[in-house]
């Protein structure tokens, strides 16, 4: 395989760790002119901060914190905090972490990106695949718009299980006083709170289940909308 049939490929597959200018520029010189042995230091190294960042995420996920440079020597297998500091630096350059005021590394918004594909998954008929190239995207920055206005609400019941919302989902709400008719909404009614979609007809403001099991809902006092259902998370395991 070329050079720059490799240089294609990890371009798509890693192209966080080739955001640097100057990381870029040293691996495109190489392609043109010096020898096979550091094209291959290279692809080497952008392979081993790939796995490092793994490493890196999957201890944050368990334990919401970095690990100290002592803990990072033996997860990542080296035996100086030089390595280490060289390794993070990288990862700083690439835009994956950062120095919080006091020193400290920190993950930054894209230590937290994950690849999303271009191209669609069809739920019917398989399809060729057309498209090998990947997008970068947080779960946060998908879901949210304003972070300062929005919550999570736990799902309880199965009044809407028709319209896709499960017992045990997290319905992510955007607060807000009023609503289109059709929306789903957090509403408090009769000074319960409660998950259903706004509905209005001659007789007024009502909340509608997505399951025939349950009632319309008709408040006998005040309709108060919290807020606006504009996303949901689920597990599956």
């Amino acid at each position: 395989m070329r050079a720059d049939d490799v240089w294609g490929r990890l371009r798509k597959r890693h192209r966080i760790f080739f955001v640097s200018s100057r990381f870029v520029a040293g691996f495109d010189t190489c392609l043109h002119g010096e020898r096979s042995f550091s094209i291959i230091k290279l692809i080497m190294k952008a392979l081993h901060d790939h796995e490092h960042l793994a490493t890196l995420q999957l201890y944050y996920a368990q334990h919401r914190v970095l690990p100290s440079y002592a803990r990072l020597m033996e997860i990542l297998g080296y035996a100086s905090k030089s390595a280490v500091k060289k390794v993070l630096e990288r990862l700083e350059t690439a835009g994956m972490l950062e120095r919080t005021p006091d020193g400290d590394w920190a993950p930054t918004e894209r230590f937290f990106e994950r690849v999303v594909a271009n191209e669609p998954v069809p739920a019917g008929m398989p399809v060729t695949t057309l498209d090998d190239g990947i997008e970068q995207m947080t779960i946060d920055r998908f879901l949210i718009q304003d972070p300062g206005e929005t919550v999570l609400i736990r799902v309880k019941g199965d009044s809407m299980i028709n319209a896709g919302i499960h017992n045990g989902d997290l319905a992510v709400v955007e607060r807000r006083k009023n609503a289109n008719v059709g929306e789903q909404v957090v509403a408090v009614v009769d000074d319960q709170f409660t998950l259903k979609t706004l509905g209005r007809d001659q007789e007024g403001y009502h909340l509608i289940p997505a399951n025939p099991e349950y009632p319309v809902i008709r408040p006998n006092g005040k309709l108060e909308i919290f807020g606006v259902v504009v996303g949901l998370v689920r597990r599956y395991t």
